[in-house]
């Protein structure tokens, strides 16, 4: 979950490289370096425990020339963050540097034979193996860089995305994945390596992205080669990227994460357009459409993702169930792959990440892959592993997401599931024509009714926020379509604000939360006016007869809540199958409001990273 980049070309390396961290630190933050040759070939590292910022301090005094190098910002894995086990890593002579992100499964393994064979360790960190045996295979061998990285990538076990530079050669840059996202940025007699295309997109929309156990060579003023680890030259298709520098920035908002949560009214338009037809009549999904027959005569789904992605998951269950009457079974991918799960050849398995390189899914879908199951991918990284390692798939379309904490992922994810579930239950006749064209034209109005919930409640939410910045714990409640709202809401609180925050079904509170309810309690219900209306209002009662304190998410208008309820929140009404695209969005920003009261680092909260792509 660590974040590289690397550049080669006819301009200052470092300028580049720390723009390029700023960008990538999402996905990691608790140490940076950066590694640079210059014109008579040094070969220096710079590195240090903390953000970027602490790195740009840490070389403000150091001799940052150079047109190539390599930087990495880094989410910690093996070894506690601190100077020595950032990246980047020397070899034990120092002319070669790299940095990686993933995990070497078998380093313990190769650190003892180099330390018999009289190499030294400074870092508790797997990768300095990685880099130490690159050196040795190279010296034994005598053989040069590429060769000796090809030969030490066959003795790995394990994920990695590197790149690799050597002292006296200024003009040579390596670079190699398996199983972690690399990207090669093609610019005019300048080249990119990057863990994706945020770092590149502001000097070149024309990249290559690499396949597993591939290794570019790059060298000045030639064009860059592909081989993999098995010495087989590769040609890869140049793609432009659409990603707009904008996309990149904050705007004016103090958070991305304010951001991106007012961006879903236009997000979530993007992710229809072209789906559902001016006439909402149709739902127009090719991935669906190419593979009907398989999703019109499917026994099971099974749904597998984590984290946020999860509960997206969850919501989908109901509604291939309620509305295609197909059993659906969602599963923790971590938990999935090492189980010994039942998989038919006759299933469907979908798989949803945000980033298209969550580890764990992308091992659930091989393993479901090799038992004959068709896989379908909801991601939102275009050309991402598990876009490429899905049989069909539905991209999300919201733009990069740079906040930690998922939101408009989320909610595009639930509108993706809402298309499929409709488009699956026309093909096969489960939805009255009547019902089918009511539901497609409520959810074509459904970012009107976000913007109307942003616009009216974001001010009251940072007062009420205000209220409860340092309660210790939350309870969240939902029923049915809510249920996974009341999840997803919790987890976003625990996220960014550190509070603690359980999420359970509203039914479930007499059979052992109600023991934590007391006047110090604030819990969080969604209230809304569907099926399941008065029995939450019972809900409500149980918790007022134990002096709790509650935030009821409500219908607009609502009476009979409000006149229980410590507080609400209104949301217009909605089909209920669609409740959950509206609110969620409250529940984003009562906890984006309680973090900001804490004073804690919203985009980058603690011990977390954005794409998950380690076990």
């Amino acid at each position: 979950m660590c974040g590289i980049v690397g550049y080669m070309g006819n301009r200052e390396a470092y300028p580049i490289l720390v723009k390029g961290l700023h960008r990538l630190e999402y996905r990691g933050y608790d140490s940076a370096g950066v590694a640079l040759v210059n014109s008579n070939g040094d070969l220096s590292i710079y590195k240090t425990k903390g953000r970027v910022s602490d790195l740009e301090e840490f070389c403000q005094s150091k001799d940052t020339t150079g047109m190539i190098g390599i930087a990495h910002t880094r989410w910690a894995t093996h070894g506690e963050p601190n100077n020595v086990n950032a990246h980047p890593h020397y070899s034990e002579s120092e002319n070669l540097a790299l940095i990686h992100n993933g995990i070497i499964e078998n380093y313990a393994v190769l650190k003892a034979r180099l330390m018999q064979n009289g190499y030294h360790f400074k870092s508790n960190t797997d990768t300095e193996a990685l880099i130490q045996l690159i050196e040795y295979i190279k010296k034994q061998n005598k053989v040069d860089l590429c060769t000796a990285v090809q030969l030490a990538l066959g003795q790995v076990v394990g994920a990695y995305a590197i790149a690799v530079m050597e002292k006296g050669q200024p003009d040579l840059l390596i670079a190699a994945r398996k199983s972690s996202p690399l990207v090669l940025g093609i610019g005019d007699d300048e080249f990119f390596i990057a863990s994706d295309a945020s770092p590149i997109i502001e000097y070149t929309n024309k990249v290559i992205y690499l396949e597993d156990e591939e290794i570019v060579i790059v060298k000045r003023n030639l064009q860059p080669k592909i081989v993999t680890i098995g010495n087989v030259e590769k040609t890869r298709e140049i793609i432009e990227l659409e990603i707009s520098l904008n996309e990149l920035e904050k705007g004016g908002y103090d958070h991305f994460m304010l951001k991106e949560i007012f961006e879903q009214p236009r997000t979530l338009r993007d992710c229809m357009r072209g789906r559902i037809d001016v006439s909402c009549s149709q739902v127009v999904l090719s991935g669906i459409i190419d593979h009907k027959e398989r999703f019109r005569n499917v026994k099971r789904i099974i749904i597998l993702a984590c984290g946020t992605s999860w509960h997206a998951g969850l919501i989908g269950e109901y509604l291939f169930e309620e509305f295609c009457r197909i059993p659906v079974e969602v599963e923790y991918s971590s938990e999935f792959r090492y189980r010994n799960p039942v998989i038919n050849p006759d299933d469907i398995v979908i798989a949803i990440s945000q980033s298209g390189e969550t580890a764990d899914t992308l091992a659930a879908i091989e393993q479901a892959r090799q038992a004959g199951a068709f896989v379908y991918g909801i991601c939102n990284v275009v050309g991402s592993s598990i876009a490429r390692n899905t049989h069909s798939g539905s991209y999300t379309h919201v733009g990069p997401e740079i906040g930690v904490a998922s939101t408009k992922a989320f909610t595009a994810q639930l509108l993706v599931l809402a298309m499929m579930a409709l488009s699956v239950a026309h093909e096969k006749n489960t939805l009255t024509e009547e019902r089918y064209l009511r539901l497609l034209n409520e959810l074509n109005v459904i970012p009107d009714k976000i913007e109307w919930i942003l616009n009216t409640t974001n001010d009251s939410i940072n007062n009420l926020s205000k209220i409860f910045t340092y309660a210790h714990n939350f309870i969240y409640l939902g029923r049915g379509y809510n249920y996974p709202v009341a999840l997803e809401g919790a987890l976003k609180l625990k996220e960014i604000s550190y509070i603690h925050a359980e999420g359970y079904p509203a039914a479930e509170m007499k059979h052992g939360p109600i023991a934590l309810i007391d006047s110090e309690m604030p819990i969080v219900i969604i209230a809304t006016d569907n099926g399941m209306y008065e029995k939450v209002i019972s809900n409500i009662q149980e918790i007022k007869a134990r002096n709790g304190r509650v935030i009821a998410v409500v219908s607009e208008h609502d009476t009979v809540v409000k006149a229980i309820a410590d507080y609400v929140i209104e949301v217009p009404a909605t089909e209920d199958c669609f409740d959950p695209l509206l609110t969620t969005i409250p529940l984003q920003l009562l906890s984006y409001h309680i973090a900001v009261n804490k004073k804690r680092d919203v985009d980058m909260p603690r011990n977390l990273a954005k794409s998950v792509t380690v076990e």
